[in-house]
Formats: C-alpha cells, structure tokens, sequence
C-alpha cells in the first residue's frame, strides 16, 4: 500500500489511517511533518491542526463531532476525546445541479428478468406462503416441511450428517474421535428442482398480527401486500387464522391500493372457517401445488436497466466503508438513475448530521418537507424512551473506528452519490418514480432490508467492513466488503471486494461501475449471490417502536 493515510474532503482537521501506525511515526502530510503522540490503529482517525476542548471535529466536509478536552496534533481520536455532534437543519437552502455520469456503455445493455401484468420486472420468481398473524407460524412451517425437499429447494444438511458421526463414534465407544472430527462438505449435487422456472417457495413466518397496537396490524398488512405485489414474486398463500387484527381484508384493500388490477394468483385458507386442521393444510398444499404449476409457466425475458430497483444499504460497517464500499455503490446509484432506474437509500438514524445536504438535493419543496419532519420524528420518539441517534454506533462499529454517529453517518449517505432525490417514502410505502428515493427505516440490517424489498427493490447493495450474513427471501443481497482483509476471512458471504479502492488500485468510479456489471449478472440468475446460496432468509418486520 502506497498511501498510509487519507484526507476525505479539504475541509476536514483530521486524517484516516489506511494502515496501523505508531506512536513515534513521522507522517508527513501538506508540506508539514506530524509525529504521532499516540498508536493509530487502521480506519481510525488523528488530528492534524490542535484541537482545544469543544472545537469542531471535521470529516467528508461535515461537523462529526467535538472534543471533549484538547487532543494535540497526532492525537488519535476516540470514545474518550470526541463527543458526537452535528449541525442542525432547515427547509432547503439551495439548488444543488447534477452533472450524470456517461451511462453509454450500458444504455443498451438488458437483464433477463420475469415480466409482470403491471410491468414490473422481477429478478428471480418466487412463491410466497405467509401467515396472517403468529397463530399460523406452525401451519406454514408444516407446508414448508411438506414442499422443500419433495420439489427440489431443500439443502443437505451437513450439520446434521456431523451430529450422526459423533452418535455413531459415542455408540461404538470410540468418544475420543469425536475431538478430532472435522466436518465434511456435501459433495453429493443438489436434488434437481421440479419446477425449472421457480426460484424457491419462501415462507414469511413472523411475530405480529394481533395483539399490540392496531396500527402494527395495519403496516404489517401493507408490508405483506408489498411482498406479494413485488415483482421477484409469482404469487401467495396466505393463512389466517380469522379472528385477529390483521384482517385477509385490510392485506386486500392493501393489494388494491398499489394495484387495481391485481392479477397474480393469490389463495387465502380462513383456518376458523375451513374446519379442521387437516382439511385446511391438504387444501393449502393442494392449491399451492396448483399455482405452482402455473407459475413455472414463466421464463426469464430481456428486459432494460431502467426496470432495476435497487436497495442501498450498509450492516457491520467499519472506518474504511465510507471510503471504499459506500461512495462504491453511490456511483452505481448514479449510474442506474441516469439509466432510468430507482434506487432507494434507507437507515434515517445514519443519515444524521447529513440532513442539509440531502434536503438540498430533494427535486421537490414537498419531498424536503417530509424527509426534515420523518427525521425530526424520529429522532424525537428515541429522545422519548432515553436513546437517541448518537446511541447507534455499534461495539463492532466504534471499533473498527465509527466513533460516533455523525461519523458513520457521514460515511453511510455516500451510498446515495451525487443525484437529485425525486421522493421519500415513509415504511412501509412502495417506491414508484425513477431516480433516487429515500425511505425511513431504522439501521438495523433485517428490518432495514425487509423494508427496503418491501418498497420493491430488486436487487439489495449491503455494504459491510466486519461481516454479516444477513439476506432476504425473495431479493438478492449482493454482499460489499469494504476491505480485502473482510473479504478474505469471509469468503462465503462476501460477493464483492473493494479493498482495491483503499490499496489505490481501482478508483471509486471503476468499482461502481465492477459493481453495476455484477448486478446485471445477479439479476438474470447467472450468478447466485452467497446469502441465497446460504438461504439466509431473513424477515423481520419493523414495529414502529424505537429501534435504531
């Protein structure tokens, strides 16, 4: 690695390590020499002018926070020294222009995707079983016990084969093997799919329905309604039990609203009205079979760029992911947006610190208004409870160097880029106009994802510096590394690097553009991203509570 240190924006008074240094180390930097008072470990910050106690920290142009005492030049920057801090916000100051990236590499380029009635296009085709609320789990886990492994979805459990080698060596006696025994990859293939054209039988199983408040009902109706009306989706079975707050008929009216015709399949089993438990699930299965059958009727078509919407999101971040990964996929987002496409950025609880600067770039005097006041909100409802935005950083995060918020917010809003935000989305809202669109969410990586799916995206950009599993039943989680070291250590669930940007080897641009290539492949089935190889099926709907 040439470089051992990065300056982010011109304004910024303080430096990132790209390497471990050490106190003592001579870092020399604009024309002058700094010696380093402390060790600075890779993807942590230090001062570069003298910080007296309560002067502005800069980072990406951005205040992120104060020092609590004075921090001399070559201090490292911590928990300890820095407070989180941010500047305020109000209604749109300026007009912020947008020069769009040369898209004419891809303006012919196509996916092959599934072509729904409405003219949405999906990137896998799925069929969804979910229950209305908590009473049917087991039911949907009976039909899901029923279908996987007979048509084809189910895995080989590797684990399971390990546990019968232990029982097996502890029946013959042999205890001591059982310390020693390493497990074996299946190498037996895949039992092949009766149906060639179907991605999978997913089942949305959750905690909610009843109980709580009826608004939790209400949204998880629209979520549900959003899942099904999604385009990677062929059609449902829905189980209700029939007496709880979330009504077959609200998840109805839902359908209606984004949809008036709504022409997919859609079987709905009233367990209260069907009689007894094994009329009711033989139907299920009975219909479901059915349906299945015509779902596999579909093939994957051509389609245009422009029918891609795309999640932007990060899980696990680290210092070096505002850097490499974020401003990675921002490019991408530029990229699809001038191709025509949506893409939606999520997580308000990082977006903290960047407010200004987003309201600036909302098309629409309306869309500021909402995005200040949801912010504004929720921010409020976790003061309410005694938390609040400056509580996100995770152990993991102030770690690998997200000493506060504002930090890895600033960071965090690189994923959006450059272009003008053409709407903002309330949860659980379906995203419908071309261009960059914001939605609230929380941070949390399966609720952000579950929401970012549910507003119709496609394919899902997750960027993470540590490492996490976490997937969606129906959407692709394409994983980003954003450090080699990661990608290394995690090869099963990371599916693109871009530690190249931080050696210097690749530029931002180069990698959005990697990033944009590999999307297309995910989106025509070619390549299978590691969260579905996993099936890492990850559903958890948000409660409007507080969770960061």
């Amino acid at each position: 690695m040439s470089q051992k240190f990065l300056k982010i924006h011109p304004n910024d008074n303080v430096l990132v390590a790209l390497t471990d240094l050490r106190k003592g180390d001579l870092v020399e930097f604009e024309g002058s020499q700094i010696v380093l008072v402390d060790d600075v470990q890779a993807k942590h910050k230090f001062a570069i002018t003298p910080l007296a106690a309560g002067a502005e920290i800069l980072m990406y142009g951005s205040l992120v926070g104060k020092a609590v005492y004075d921090i001399p030049v070559g201090g490292v920057l911590t928990t300890s020294n820095v407070q989180h801090q941010v500047n305020g916000f109000s209604g749109k100051t300026k007009v912020t222009g947008w020069q769009a990236p040369d898209v004419s590499k891809w303006k012919n380029r196509t996916f092959l995707g599934y072509h729904r009635p409405d003219g949405q296009v999906g990137t896998g085709n799925y069929w969804l079983v979910i229950p209305m609320v908590f009473c049917e789990n087991r039911n949907v886990d009976i039909i899901k016990q029923a279908f996987l492994d007979e048509l084809g979805f189910g895995q080989r459990d590797v684990y399971k084969s390990y546990v019968q080698q232990m029982v097996d060596l502890y029946q013959s006696g042999n205890t001591e093997a059982i310390g020693t025994l390493t497990l074996q990859k299946a190498t037996a293939p895949a039992q092949r799919r009766i149906f060639e054209n179907i991605d999978g039988i997913k089942f949305l199983t959750h905690q909610g329905g009843c109980g709580g408040t009826r608004q939790d009902s209400d949204m998880l109706c629209a979520l549900l309604a959003d899942y099904i009306h999604h385009p990677n989706v062929a059609g449902a079975t829905v189980l209700s039990l029939g007496c709880q707050n979330a009504q077959v008929s609200i998840l109805e009216n839902k359908l209606k609203a984004l949809n008036p015709n709504f022409e997919k399949p859609l079987i709905v089993l009233e367990q209260q009205k069907e009689g007894t438990e094994e009329e009711m699930m033989s139907k299920a299965i009975r219909q479901t079979f059915l349906g299945l059958i015509e779902a596999d009727k579909q093939t994957r078509q051509p389609a245009p760029l422009s029918k891609l919407s795309i999640g932007l999101e990060c899980g696990g971040s680290d210092g070096f992911s505002g850097i490499s990964a974020n401003p990675a996929i921002g490019h991408t987002s530029d990229l699809l947006v001038a191709l025509g496409g949506k893409t939606i950025l999520s997580e308000f609880p990082e977006l903290c610190g960047v407010e200004q600067e987003l309201i600036n770039r909302c098309q629409t005097q309306e869309a500021a208004d909402r995005f200040a006041s949801l912010m504004r909100a929720y921010a409020a409802s976790a003061e309410a409870v005694g938390s609040g935005f400056d509580m996100n950083p995770s152990p993991g995060n102030i770690r690998d160097g997200l000493i506060t918020d504002a930090i890895k917010s600033a960071g965090a809003a690189k994923k959006g880029g450059t272009s003008p935000i053409v709407d903002v989305l309330d949860y659980p809202e379906y995203a419908t106009k071309p261009g960059l669109n914001l939605l609230c969410t929380p941070g949390n990586d399966v609720e952000c994802t579950t929401a970012l799916v549910g507003a119709g995206t496609n394919i899902v950009l997750f960027t993470t510096g540590l490492g996490t599993p976490t997937g969606n039943p129906i959407t692709p989680v394409i994983k980003i590394s954003s450090n080699t070291k990661l990608a290394q250590r995690m090869p099963d669930i990371i599916d693109i690097d871009t530690g190249a940007v931080i050696t210097g080897e690749k530029s931002i641009e180069e990698m959005g553009e990697d990033v944009l290539d590999f999307i297309i492949e995910v989106a025509s089935g070619r390549i299978q991203t590691k969260e579905k190889a996993l099936q890492q099926d990850d559903f958890i709907p948000w409660k409007r509570g507080v969770s960061l």
